[in-house]
């Protein structure tokens, strides 16, 4: 597999036809990502989050399977890579910072983690799902109003 580094067609978005939509539908996953690593947590959701190092896991490997579905480049993708892990330290530093949250070295592991686990499935047939439903869409729902 060879990669390609260079920045031409780093934001290139041509294999979408909603890419507005999509990137829209990220920018609300990275904000409520965002808010609910700062905001305190209710303590009846703290009794039900045993898993809290999988929840990290999972919501920075949804947000990079997001955007790494719209930006196909691979430079692009290293870059939200490197970005989506600088959010998950910068974020917790800032919970550090707060008095109802914790600094956890281990909670940036487990976002780290999710960005890497993401970012290797981007380059099998889970990167091409948006596409996929994106084209059935099309296909079914469109094509009848037509």
């Amino acid at each position: 597999m060879k990669f390609n580094f260079s920045p031409k067609g780093m934001m290139a978005v041509r294999h979408l036809r909603f890419r507005r939509l999509w990137i829209s539908v990220g920018v609300l996953l990275l904000l409520a990502v965002t808010i609910s690593s700062i905001i305190a947590i209710p303590a009846p959701l703290k009794a039900v989050m045993l898993q809290d190092k999988v929840a990290h896991t999972l919501a920075y490997a949804s947000l990079m399977g997001w955007f790494s579905q719209i930006y196909r480049h691979d430079l692009t993708r290293l870059i939200l890579a490197l970005g989506l892990v600088a959010m998950g330290v910068g974020i917790e530093f800032i919970q550090g910072m707060t008095p109802t949250r914790q600094f956890d070295v281990m909670d940036m592991v487990a976002n780290t983690s999710g960005v890497v686990l993401a970012w290797a499935l981007a380059y099998t047939w889970v990167g091409g799902i948006l596409a996929w439903l994106e084209g059935l869409f099309c296909r079914t729902v469109l094509r009848a109003e037509v």
